[in-house]
């Protein structure tokens, strides 16, 4: 299974939770100010759903490399 890392660039999310939504893998959780965290950063496949409808272009995926 192919391993990638996510990351939410705080200062351009809205708070919208659309990835937490999108994201197959479960991913995401909504923090208590209502932000998503990754809480499940070994989960993501790279799928690039969450980044694909992010409105606010928060979200950055990269694939792992293979060493």
């Amino acid at each position: 299974m192919k391993k990638a890392n996510v990351a939410i660039n705080k200062d351009l999310c809205k708070k919208c939770t659309i990835c937490v939504h999108f994201c197959p893998r479960k991913v995401f959780r909504i923090d208590q100010d209502g932000y998503p965290i990754i809480s499940h950063p070994e989960k993501c496949t790279g799928c690039r759903l969450c980044f694909l409808h992010c409105p606010d272009f928060a979200l950055e995926v990269e694939e792992e490399l293979d060493d």
